[in-house]
């Protein structure tokens, strides 16, 4: 690039875009190729430009909006789609609902080349149609050729972005307790979990209240298996004590227990399992009485397909504590990162 007085600058064409900030805007007052006019020495006189920058062709060398639309075409993500270049950006914008997952290792490496830097919203993140989700951009007007190439290789074979749409599943309800059972208290489970659920593309095929007793919820269980549930829902009986026996019940039917009591609150007693590739929750009674909980962390996950591990779901410590906000602002929050 050429650097020039902006009073000597008449008829050249800008190479980068020049931003300017006032009161309720923030935006490029003059575009990359905007032809210099003398109307317009004032007005960049006016946004603290003496200078402007003129490109000279120069091998080894790219232009921040070239290398913009290289790091775009190095990062395709289904289901999303990238902004025309701006003030020297691409964004990374969702065309559905879905969960964001980030190759953070691959992200760090990326950031770590001279000049480039992606940010994204959290890996594990539940994002909306029409929601932001990264933008690309180098710090320079232009940086040397070699360090687009080298962030180009990096993601040559291993993607470092993808957008995991919510899937159809047919949910099982299955919730305990003898005094729901008896009648002595209203159950107040279905309906928190009919309105969580309907956030997702789920459909309830069955809602079972019953007895504490091992073989009910075992068969309560079967029976949604038998209605093609693939995903599993238990409330209830979820505690240390002797008469809990929801943990037991899951055991029964052949589960994989992967966590029971997990490093978050609310939601410490929380159980995810596996019957084969169905998910298995036990939901605590903190889903009843508090807006958000562990709950609202593992549904946007198991609805986007994600299966769990242990490694993963310890991870949810950092992060894992809520603030217990007057208004909750989740998932716009610290509450469930890992």
């Amino acid at each position: 690039m050429k650097k020039v007085e902006v009073q000597n600058a008449v008829g050249m064409t800008l190479c980068h875009d020049i931003t300017a900030m006032r009161e309720g805007f923030k935006g490029a007052e003059f575009r990359r190729g905007h032809v210099i006019t003398d109307e317009d020495i004032p007005r960049l006189l006016d946004i603290g430009k003496r200078h402007v920058f003129v490109w000279e062709e120069n091998a080894g060398e790219v232009h921040e909006e070239d290398c913009a639309l290289r790091m775009a075409a190095m990062c395709p993500v289904e289901g999303a789609y990238y902004t025309p270049p701006a003030e020297g950006k691409v964004l990374l914008m969702a065309d559905t609902r879905g969960m964001l997952r980030v190759d953070t290792a691959l992200l760090e490496k990326i950031n770590s080349i001279p000049d480039i830097t992606i940010s994204t919203l959290p890996d594990h993140y539940p994002v909306e149609a029409g929601a932001r989700m990264a933008s690309m951009r180098i710090v320079p007007l232009v940086t040397k050729e070699e360090n687009i190439l080298a962030a180009e290789e990096l993601c040559k074979d291993t993607p470092l972005i993808s957008l995991l749409p919510y899937k159809t599943r047919k949910v099982g309800v299955i919730i305990t307790g003898s005094e729901i059972y008896s009648g002595r208290i209203k159950d107040l489970f279905e309906p928190v979990v009919r309105r969580k659920l309907a956030h997702y593309p789920a459909e309830i095929v069955g809602v079972k209240i019953c007895d504490d007793e091992l073989s009910m919820l075992e068969s309560a269980a079967r029976e949604m298996l038998s209605l093609g549930a693939e995903l599993l829902i238990f409330s209830g009986g979820m505690s240390v004590d002797p008469d809990d026996l929801t943990p037991s019940a899951i055991r029964a039917l052949g589960a994989d227990i992967i966590c029971h009591g997990l490093p978050s609150q609310p939601g410490n007693m929380t159980l995810v399992a596996y019957l084969g590739d169905i998910p298995v929750l036990g939901v605590p009674g903190a889903a009843v009485s508090l807006p958000t909980t562990l709950f609202d962390v593992l549904l946007p996950q198991i609805f986007a397909g994600v299966k769990f591990t242990h490694e993963e779901l310890i991870r949810l410590g950092d992060g894992g504590l809520c603030q217990m906000c007057k208004a909750c602002h989740f998932p716009n929050c610290t509450f469930g990162r890992y």
